[in-house]
């Protein structure tokens, strides 16, 4: 069987997509006219923070050495931690993966992360050194790094190539069709394909990724999905070039998409099992374990709420990391609670909404999960993942937070400043190993000590040479507290947050401070507060837009005076429980506390 699967897998920024380019050309899939600029980042927010962000699957044609036509199913993956979801779901539908490594920075964190997704997929890696056409190239450094980081690849060849140029790239595709597997797959047997991604469409519904483990898929069989249990006739099949292509049939081994055409997102999961519905298969795929959402924060339509909850829903099908769920604010009124892996993964959901659906949206600070056991006895443990949920101080026996296991890679001159960043945040050392010229340090820190500016701090810290990749250890106590925020004396849930005790009172004095330039100011004066376990422990007043009339110096009788102040409190008691129209500075007023 003349089909090969596989990945391309690197760091950020390591030339997967440009590789991706350089395969697609060499092998007549586009011209070299179209692969001028990284083709499969299409999206707006991919081709804005220069990054991939969703994966992309392509079917090549290539004409080998050997004389034989063979078929490369490759998948370009994300190379940011927030995206190792994407990154462990593609794998999972390969045989193998090309590693990808800068020569003019060496292995870094998400190197070694995507390599472990590799092992633990037990797929062939091959390993490749790209950009040596750079003058600051460093390639025989580089290549010891890959058989020092990794011992499985020690003997293993290693090629080297300019994705940018297309020097070496040939010799990619040669190693692909000697070295990788071909898929062990069964035309015979019944159909059994994984859904390994989708997407939505609005004239076509579902649209399913998939990848065939067993048996062929004709346009005119009906399919069933395993784990929804519904049944479908698919509208239509085909292969990805990169563009969705027609076809009457897919064989074993086989990946492309089917156009489903049910129109309720939910019932299109990935990971599901694809099968014929006369001729089911007995078992299904394992699938994947779900993402776990490490950050969460409410999303607010700023003004139409039917037209968000449909884009949400869509963009949810989509990406499958994305967790939805509908809530109501005080404030901001009806809108939905999301889980994402991280804060890169927030900005991008918040960007694509208004790329893709047209939606502006306010979002509220993120908050991780923290268990809380009250103190009634119970022995019940809460899940709490909205601030606006957590309990009063004097009902809690104890809270625990998540820990995270962070591996930090940074050159050996910068190792004090680096460790003493890592303390700031309460980090807890555990490791240390020397890799040549660079030191991987290794700690637990919480998880909300670097859920907000930790990264972009690293790498202003080390000029970029310094990279972080974050797994999931435990919960252990803290000792936290919720801060509620008065405006006008009216609270306002959704600046709600939790921080740790002993960084409350300078967190709350720079929050209360950053709001007196972000809120909207009225013909009043408007007390801001930070409330923590029922005391005010943070207070400034936003000035009126103009002069209080009832203040000595002006010519009004006392009388005048005093019917101006009543007028006056009359109105700020009313105030208090109005509506307060926030902008979304108000929020991001909290993500820069650390500013």
């Amino acid at each position: 069987m003349n089909i090969r699967n596989f990945a391309i897998i690197a760091h950020i920024d390591h030339g997967k997509s440009t590789l991706a380019d350089r395969i697609m050309e060499m092998t007549a899939t586009i011209t070299k006219r179209q692969a001028s600029a990284q083709l499969l980042n299409s999206m707006a927010v991919e081709q804005a923070h220069g990054v991939t962000v969703k994966s992309r699957t392509v079917r090549n044609i290539y004409h080998a050495d050997d004389g034989q036509d063979y078929e490369f199913n490759f998948i370009d993956t994300p190379g940011h931690v927030d995206f190792n979801y994407e990154v462990e779901k593609s794998l999972s539908a390969t045989e193998g993966a090309i590693l990808l490594v800068d020569a003019t920075q060496g292995v870094q964190a998400q190197t070694v992360a995507n390599y472990r997704l590799a092992r633990k997929t037990g797929i062939v890696v091959l390993p490749v050194v790209n950009k040596v056409d750079s003058a600051s190239a460093e390639v025989d450094k580089t290549e010891h790094q890959i058989r020092t980081a990794f011992p499985e690849l020690k003997d293993s060849p290693i090629l080297r190539i300019s994705a940018k140029t297309g020097a070496g790239v040939h010799d990619v595709l040669e190693v692909i069709v000697h070295r990788l597997p071909a898929p062990t797959a069964d035309n015979s047997l019944p159909l059994k394909a994984l859904v390994f991604d989708s997407e939505y469409d609005a004239f076509q519904g579902v649209i399913a990724y998939v990848r065939l483990f067993d048996g062929g898929l004709s346009a005119q069989n009906s399919l069933t999905l395993m784990a929804s249990n519904r049944s479908f006739k698919a509208k239509e099949i085909g292969i990805l070039t990169p563009n969705r292509l027609s076809q009457k049939k897919l064989a074993a081994g086989d990946v492309g998409y089917v156009i489903t055409g049910l129109k309720d997102p939910q019932l299109v999961r990935v990971g599901d099992t694809l099968t014929e519905t006369g001729r089911p298969t007995e078992t299904a795929l394992p699938g994947y374990a779900p993402a776990q959402s490490m950050v969460f924060a409410g999303v607010y339509p700023q003004d139409d709420y039917p037209t968000l909850k449909d884009a949400i829903t869509k963009l949810a099908l989509n990406d499958p990391s994305l967790h939805v769920t509908a809530a109501v604010s005080d404030a901001l009124g009806p809108g939905f609670y999301c889980g994402f892996l991280g804060i890169f993964h927030l900005q991008i959901i918040k960007e694509r909404l208004h790329d893709e659906y047209g939606v502006d949206v306010i979002v509220t600070a993120p908050n991780v999960t923290y268990q809380v056991t009250p103190n009634n006895g119970s022995g019940a443990v809460l899940t709490v993942t909205n601030p606006q949920h957590f309990p009063d101080f004097n009902t809690i026996e104890q809270v625990e937070e998540p820990m995270m296991r962070i591996e930090l890679t940074t050159p050996a001159e910068l190792l004090n400043d680096v460790m003493s960043l890592a303390n700031q945040h309460k980090g807890v050392f555990v490791d240390m190993t020397n890799q040549d010229e660079l030191v991987v340090l290794t700690y637990t820190i919480p998880l909300s000590e670097i859920a907000y500016s930790f990264f972009n701090e690293l790498k202003s810290l080390t000029h970029g040479y310094a990279s972080l990749s974050t797994s999931f250890a435990n919960y252990a106590p803290a000792d936290v507290v919720r801060v509620d925020v008065q405006i006008n004396y009216a609270k306002v849930d959704a600046l709600t947050f939790i921080t740790h005790r002993n960084d409350v009172a300078d967190q709350a004095q720079k929050l209360v401070h950053k709001l007196k330039y972000v809120v909207p100011r009225r013909l009043y004066p408007m007390p801001v507060q930070a409330i923590v376990e029922g005391k005010a422990i943070a207070r400034v007043d936003i000035p009126p837009l103009r002069k209080n009339a009832a203040v000595n110096g002006n010519s009004y009788s006392v009388s005048k005076k005093q019917q101006l102040l009543r007028r006056q409190n009359s109105n700020k008691r009313e105030a208090a429980h109005s509506d307060i129209e926030l902008p979304q500075a108000v929020f991001n007023a909290i993500l820069t506390l650390e500013d």
